[in-house]
């Protein structure tokens, strides 16, 4: 297989599927069924973040270390872990982020990066990859200002592959892959813009939603 291009990656997320790779950094191509997916217009935040989002203990930023959050996000969770985020796909990915079609949102303490997550926006689906965290919560507010990016940009679909324990506490749920295929058809015909300023213009103003 040739390496791994932007133009893959969109051309498989507009098809439903998306790379991974294994240990030995062989790249697989991956098509859930069911989906797992996660309500935009139903999230809301735990009790206990909201505190946290009220004191602004972080200091909120979108696509200003893109590279960095993939890299954080590709280290192993534990000894016995091994990453799907290879190098090969670090660089595709960071190509597309070049192109404007994958976004990072951060949070920072100290002006040091602390948390965050990164996927990729297609008209108005965005597809969740991956997100790290070095302080506690620091995912959590990067996720919740995702959600509310989302709904203030109007996008349709967030798409996050696999059902599991941490996708599970920000409302996803699965839906047969028939569904998801007919809800990421309609979403990516849409136009819906991740930009800096949009996202900016909603922290100045939902702080604390």
């Amino acid at each position: 297989m040739n390496k791994l291009t932007a133009d893959d990656l969109i051309y498989g997320y507009i098809n439903g599927i998306f790379p991974m790779a294994d240990a030995d950094g062989t790249l697989y191509w991956y098509a859930p069924d069911p989906r797992a997916v996660i309500p935009i217009h139903s999230y809301k935040p735990a009790r206990s973040l909201r505190p946290i989002l009220n004191q602004q203990r972080f200091d909120i930023r979108v696509n200003c270390d893109f590279e960095q959050v993939m890299r954080y996000c590709s280290l192993p969770r534990s000894a016995d872990d091994s990453t799907w985020i290879s190098e090969e796909i670090i660089e595709a990915y960071t190509e597309l982020h070049r192109m404007g079609l994958a976004h990072s949102v951060e949070t920072y303490m100290d002006n040091r990066l602390v948390g965050g997550l990164y996927g990729v926006s297609l008209g108005a689906a965005f597809f969740g990859e991956s997100m790290f965290h070095h302080v506690n919560d620091a995912s959590k507010v990067a996720f919740h200002y995702l959600i509310m990016t989302l709904r203030e940009q109007q996008y349709e679909l967030l798409d996050t592959q696999f059902i599991n324990d941490n996708v599970r506490r920000f409302g996803a749920v699965e839906i047969p892959k028939a569904d998801y295929m007919k809800q990421l058809k309609s979403a990516i015909r849409k136009k819906a813009r991740f930009t800096e300023n949009a996202f900016e213009h909603l922290f100045r103003n939902h702080a604390g939603d």
